[in-house]
């Protein structure tokens, strides 16, 4: 799990991360990425979702 503040996408008052997640596939057991951008209070909701 990363959390990561871009500058990029740090527009005018807003800020915003982009959170990327590991997701184990049920099916293949191969790991995917998922990623989000998303606001900072928001994040740790996301990861600790299962999907």
């Amino acid at each position: 799990m990363a959390k990561k503040s871009v500058a990029s996408l740090q527009t005018g008052s807003k800020r915003l991360t982009k959170a990327i997640k590991m997701v184990k596939s049920p099916k293949t057991g191969a790991y995917t990425f998922v990623e989000t951008i998303t606001a900072p209070e928001l994040v740790n909701d996301w990861l600790s979702k299962q999907k």
